[in-house]
């Protein structure tokens, strides 16, 4: 936990805090049993399981478990009929809650259905409350106005619809993820750069993201929840002694050899990056570059002015920069080749296969409805989620061994053709 303490002391905030201010809390703790409650968004296993991948990247000993109450079409009134069964039976530690797409009703602004989405999602609310399990707010995502026929007019019922999130966060003492307000400034730009959709194309149909879009909600929960800027920091110099440089932050350097040219180390890192997909890459723009959220940063002093470095991580090649941008500092959080990039592809991988699993549990069994003439039958359903609980958490078992960091060769060198 010390180490997690440096790491929010390191956040880079957008709006920057006095130096006596503590640094936000994120609200995910080790230890979690995580519930993602939601409509069909939720239920496409994208954003939820991005917010999983960084988690579980982030913290490779956090002992997490990550369930998915997700179903299309759902509401706030939906959401609330099922919340003891589908949410709380599963004794979570922490939930999110993000309805709203639907309840909104895809047209002008319906007092009535407005008032019974507030009312339903304060009935959540105070059922999380009572039974003592934290819970995070989200309003959803901005619809795409290049994308949806009556987006232009939906994106506006959104803005009033979920306006009265914050006050309930506010009233209940839990944090809010403003999804909408970030997801509709991002789109907003898009329209401006891109008004085909060509390029940068968060939701295929408007609303349901697509993995750029998966990334964009994951991304804005997360930074809304404080979640961690950076994965690890490390600085190395060929003249400068090790005393009189910055510490490092979750990783440990040895091994140093620096040369006429160059530099070679060992990183251990306590963390690992997320491993940005290819079709992630439209979306970065728009997210800051993922500066904070997925820092692994690295600074090289005392080398030679002139021509580019190549930085290879076991052999390698990663990445290029100048000097100058290695003394101030590089982001290699965002490359998309190397040992620690497929490392956490894997992770990725491993992450959508164990949650075929949680889906299926979830569907298959937990939703079933087991006729009445069956002898036992609900003494059977139990048992039977219990058995598919096991599978999961022998799988999820299986993640965190992926996960686990290792020490890594980089060396810094001229460049080459």
């Amino acid at each position: 936990m010390r180490r997690l303490a440096l790491l929010f002391a390191a956040l880079i905030l957008t709006t920057p805090l006095r130096a006596a201010d503590p640094a936000p809390e994120f609200f995910f703790k080790p230890n979690d049993r995580i519930v993602f409650l939601g409509d069909s968004i939720t239920q496409q296993y994208q954003y939820s399981s991005y917010i999983e991948l960084y988690l579980t990247t982030r913290m490779p000993k956090g002992n997490f478990v990550f369930l998915n109450a997700g179903i299309g079409g759902d509401t706030a009134n939906g959401g609330a009929g099922r919340f003891q069964n589908d949410v709380l039976n599963d004794k979570p530690t922490a939930i999110t809650i993000n309805f709203g797409m639907n309840d909104g009703g895809y047209g002008k602004f319906n007092p009535a259905s407005n008032k019974q989405f507030v009312d339903k999602t304060r009935a959540m609310l105070e059922m999380a409350k009572k039974a003592g399990v934290r819970v995070a707010l989200c309003s959803p995502n901005a619809v795409d106005k290049r994308m949806k026929s009556n987006g232009a007019e939906y994106v506006e019922t959104q803005k009033q619809f979920y306006a009265p999130l914050k006050e309930l966060a506010a009233e209940f003492k839990i944090p809010f993820a403003d999804q909408y307000t970030i997801t509709r400034a991002a789109t907003d730009a898009m329209e401006k750069d891109d008004p085909k959709a060509a390029k940068a194309k968060p939701y295929g149909d408007g609303f349901h993201t697509s993995p750029p879009g998966g990334l964009l909600m994951a991304g804005t929960i997360l930074k809304e929840l404080h979640a961690p800027a950076i994965v690890s920091s490390a600085h190395v110099s060929i003249g400068k002694t090790k005393d009189s440089l910055p510490a490092p932050i979750g990783c440990k350097i040895t091994d140093i050899e620096p040369t006429e040219t160059g530099i070679s180390f060992t990183r251990l890192d306590e963390a690992l990056p997320l491993p940005i997909q290819k079709d992630w890459l439209p979306m970065l723009p728009y997210m800051n570059d993922l500066k904070d959220l997925n820092l692994y940063s690295l600074s090289v002093h005392g080398l030679k002015d002139g021509g580019d470095y190549d930085i290879a991580i076991d052999g390698v090649k990663v990445m290029k920069a100048t000097a100058k941008e290695l003394a101030t500092g590089i982001n290699l959080g965002n490359v998309t080749s190397g040992p620690i990039y497929d490392q956490g592809n894997k992770v990725l991988a491993a992450i959508t296969a164990k949650n075929t699993m949680v889906s299926d549990r979830f569907f298959n069994v937990l939703k079933s409805n087991v006729p009445a003439w069956i002898e036992n039958g609900a003494a059977q359903k139990a048992k039977e989620v219990a058995k598919r609980m096991e599978k999961i958490d022998a799988a999820q078992e299986a993640i965190y061994k992926l996960a686990a960091p290792v020490p890594h060769k980089f060396t810094v060198t001229p460049a080459t053709k």
